[in-house]
């Protein structure tokens, strides 16, 4: 066999595992199905699910690290020219210059639009795991991965631009703040997926990457 038919045999194994974990969290909730019941609807044996997941976890962690992956590896060029720029030239006043106000008509960053993208193109895989009959399991790792990713890389700017007062302020070594956002932006994932998405990708991208600008900008004005 070529690597070729290969690589495509192996693709087709996925998708269709894919599409039935899918199909069987909309019929009944995600804790309660079984690799075996997965392996059944997809017409694949247990032995060819595991050669691909671990178990049905790892199945959904591996589609939702492929949007992390992309998104991480295109946004973090990005926040290293903002530190770069604001690192040698540091502002009067850092925590405006980073979260100031996006201009009118200025674009959106394109890795924030392909993770809303990525949603759109696995629109039922994550109605069904963020909805009423998905799993508390999911909704928890995705809004811990994402508050992490905030923090991280927010404490890096903030460190970068001189201003460590901010970079150890409470509400972020607490996790407060990073958790705040994340549970906004899953919300916001909820809501435009279950609305059966009445924005594009783009406009969904654009409204809640100026909301999290906002909110965290008010946040560095807090006395604590």
């Amino acid at each position: 066999m070529s690597q070729n038919s290969s690589d495509l045999r192996v693709r087709r194994t996925q998708k269709l595992l894919r599409e039935a974990l899918i199909a069987l969290i909309e019929e009944r909730s995600f804790d309660a199905i079984t690799v075996g019941e997965i392996a059944e609807r997809a017409m694949v044996s247990r032995a060819a699910f595991y050669r691909h997941y671990q178990d049905k976890y790892d199945l959904v962690e591996k589609i939702f690290e492929e949007m992390i992956t992309t998104v991480t590896h295109e946004i973090d060029p990005l926040r290293r020219s903002v530190i770069d720029r604001l690192g040698s030239h540091p502002p009067a006043d850092p925590w405006g210059e980073l979260f100031q106000k996006v201009p009118e008509g200025q674009a959106t960053p394109e890795p924030w639009v392909k993770m809303f993208d990525h949603f759109a193109q696995y629109e039922r895989l994550y109605r069904a795991l963020l909805g009423k009959k998905g799993s508390t399991w999911f909704v928890t790792r995705m809004r811990t991965f994402i508050a992490e990713m905030l923090r991280t890389r927010v404490q890096a700017l903030v460190g970068a631009i001189s201003n460590l007062h901010v970079a150890e302020k409470h509400i972020f070594a607490s996790g407060f703040l990073p958790n705040l956002v994340s549970a906004q932006l899953i919300e916001a994932v909820v809501w435009w997926l279950e609305q059966e998405r009445p924005y594009s990708p783009r406009q969904i991208a654009t409204y809640t990457h100026h909301l999290m600008r906002a909110t965290l900008r008010e946040a560095g004005t807090w006395e604590e």
